[in-house]
């Protein structure tokens, strides 16, 4: 999709260098394997736990490696959204050796491509769908060249001895079409803004679906705990927004540059220094 836009004249050609692109389908590959890895071997309340600590990880990675700083507000604005998704999502806990490192490995690689498209969209000028036709090529040859032998190491089953019928493919070329959507608007949602930023509003989809699953299979998986969940967390989200794009509430710390003193008459020297401290 994005080779026919460029060659459309849609989108302007960039360039982006193999060691960027290889750290990102590095990154965005373990994500995918070890979500899915995750989920295989947690239950399902650890999993969402892991996924809620995504933007933990994210703040710190933007305050180590951009050197953001938060307000108080803004910190507290995200406690109440986990809070919340947490009263929706987490149920039953249990967790195993195997499925703890699945999840680590789960999180900090998702958290790493996330920041990295941030990262690169900045530095190399990119948009959204460039940066998408750079990697999706590089991720999908390698997904397709390692996947079948990593899921047969995994489940002792072979892709290939799958029945496949006309249903099952219509559903994957079902699920490919909707993922061009999800990558496109994380994309250009983390490149408008930061990754926590989108992990924050991403936990918005777990109430969606949550509130579908209401309409779709009646009361089942909704009570009134999972209600008040998700007032809290939307109203966190509300919360965020507000508090981060207030003056100070997320901003990069500039760096002091060393300065020169000179020699000064007392009276100048005075003035200047009373006007540093304010």
């Amino acid at each position: 999709m994005t080779a026919v836009l460029r060659w459309l004249g849609y989108i302007q050609s960039s360039h982006l260098p193999m060691t960027e692109l290889l750290k990102f389908v590095l990154f965005a590959n373990f994500s995918i394997v070890g979500m899915n890895v995750s989920l295989m071997w947690n239950s399902v309340g650890f999993y969402q736990i892991a996924k809620l600590s995504m933007i933990p990880v994210s703040c710190f990675l933007e305050v180590v490696m951009d050197k953001i700083r938060y307000s108080r507000d803004t910190k507290l604005s995200i406690a109440v959204v986990l809070l919340g998704v947490g009263v929706c999502t987490v149920t039953d806990v249990s967790v195993n050796t195997k499925g703890f490192i699945a999840a680590f490995i789960a999180v900090w690689s998702t958290s790493l491509q996330q920041y990295y498209v941030h990262h690169l969209q900045r530095r190399y000028n990119l948009s959204s769908f460039n940066l998408l036709g750079h990697t999706a090529p590089a991720q999908a040859g390698t997904l397709l060249l390692l996947g079948p032998f990593l899921d047969y190491w995994l489940t002792s089953q072979r892709v290939d001895a799958y029945n496949y019928n006309i249903v099952s493919i219509m559903f994957i070329l079902l699920s490919c079409t909707i993922a061009v959507g999800t990558n496109l608007s994380q994309f250009i949602c983390i490149g408008r803004f930061t990754a926590v930023s989108f992990q924050v509003l991403g936990h918005m989809k777990t109430i969606l679906v949550l509130i579908m699953g209401f309409f779709f299979f009646g009361k089942e998986g909704l009570n009134l705990h999972v209600v008040l969940g998700m007032i809290i967390a939307v109203a966190g989200m509300i919360w965020y927004g507000n508090a981060s794009s207030k003056p100070g509430g997320k901003e990069r710390r500039s760096l002091s540059l060393p300065t020169i003193r000179q020699q000064k008459p007392s009276n100048l020297l005075d003035s200047n220094e009373h006007d540093s401290k304010v």
